[in-house]
């Protein structure tokens, strides 16, 4: 039995389309209940459960006689606004079925890159789970355009995981575990266990496990599973019709440990939640001044400024190469900081007033990539 998982007390389940809908688009009813009864039955244990589950789009498709996926934006919105309403509805059904209330929590990817929105999304899904409700969550799509277009739930359910500081995250899809290759070729095996990238090396995952409806293949959830892991939160990957097998700890699917103890939550989001304003070039001894002695970044350092942003946004900290090395919260504007480069501080505080004695990201706001 996986310790990892009998062990865990708040668990997040991502669940996608392929999962809960039948060929032709429509919700599968069956499938829908055999998910809810799994983790009704966590729940009934004392365990918090926090269910991210894609399908508004793929349910919306058969009510608006749509045959397959639509490519443009219009028609997934208006499909997603059929479908989520479809969806939510079939949940709260089934679930008080098991006498467990849910809560809808419709976020976009804005709502996870924005500290304010961050901090809101948690009292929000801390508060469902102290009130004994099963927080349900789904990307925006009726509203969204980069997430319907390029993003899928996995990311989401990471996130999630992660904000919610969860003991345990369950990817759940139309393929049973992780291979070494295509899961149809009979030389591919599956990989029970992932300790850190050297055991994914080699591994094809590019169109392994690509579902028909949904918008995400093997590579997003090995990208969920990693981001997760990096934040101190075992993963498990397998079928959604393994789920209870899964959650009772049984050697189903692919375990994926986590690859460090949990980071300070405000550092995870800074990393995986943000998205950079601008760039800013170092030379060599600022690289190695901030990756190798953690040290905070100086305008001495920097060569040059990319971006429009303002102090206290996310930007990026490159090398020669032009390669990220650090993400950190910026102290100046970008239009301050041409003028700056290549000083010390005491010569800016000397020319330009005490104001400017200061660094341009503080090593507290600061996460190696």
């Amino acid at each position: 039995m996986r310790e990892a998982v009998t062990t865990a007390r708040r668990i997040v389940v991502k669940v996608g389309s392929s999962s809960l809908t039948t060929t032709k688009g429509g919700l599968d009813t069956a499938r829908v209940e055999s998910l809810v009864g799994t983790l009704g039955a966590l729940a009934g244990e004392g365990r918090e459960v926090v269910l991210v589950s894609s399908g508004a789009i793929a349910a919306g498709l058969a009510p608006l006689g749509l045959a397959r996926r639509p490519r443009d934006l219009a028609t997934q919105q208006a499909a997603a606004s059929v479908g989520q309403g479809l969806l939510i509805g079939h949940y709260e059904a089934a679930f008080a079925r098991q006498g467990r209330t849910i809560g809808q929590v419709l976020l976009t990817v804005d709502d996870v890159i924005r500290r304010t929105h961050y901090r809101n999304a948690y009292r929000t899904l801390r508060k469902l789970l102290d009130l004994g409700a099963v927080p349900i969550v789904n990307e925006n799509d009726t509203v969204a355009t980069e997430e319907i277009r390029f993003g899928d739930n996995d990311r989401l359910a990471a996130l999630v995981a992660a904000l919610v500081r969860a003991d345990l995250l369950v990817l759940l899809s139309d393929v049973d575990a992780l291979y070494t290759g295509d899961p149809r070729l009979p030389d591919s095996r599956r990989v029970d266990e992932v300790h850190g990238p050297q055991d994914l090396a080699g591994i094809a995952v590019g169109g392994a496990g690509r579902a028909g409806l949904g918008t995400g293949g093997m590579v997003t959830k090995v990208e969920a599973a990693r981001i997760a892991t990096e934040s101190g939160i075992p993963v498990v990957l397998t079928a959604a019709p393994l789920a209870a097998d899964a959650l009772a700890g049984k050697d189903v699917g692919t375990l994926f440990h986590p690859s460090r103890k949990r980071p300070r939550a405000r550092l995870f989001w800074l990393a995986h939640a943000t998205t950079a304003r601008g760039r800013l070039h170092l030379d060599p001894g600022a690289v190695q001044a901030v990756v190798g002695r953690r040290k905070s970044l100086l305008p001495a350092g920097i060569t040059a400024v990319d971006g429009n942003f303002s102090a206290g946004d996310p930007v990026d900290l490159v090398d020669e190469a032009g390669l990220p090395v650090a993400r950190g919260l910026v102290n100046y504007d970008a239009v301050e900081l041409p003028d700056l480069l290549g000083h010390t501080t005491g010569e800016l505080a000397a020319t330009l007033g005490p104001a400017y004695e200061r660094e341009v990201v503080h090593r507290d706001d600061l996460v190696l990539l």
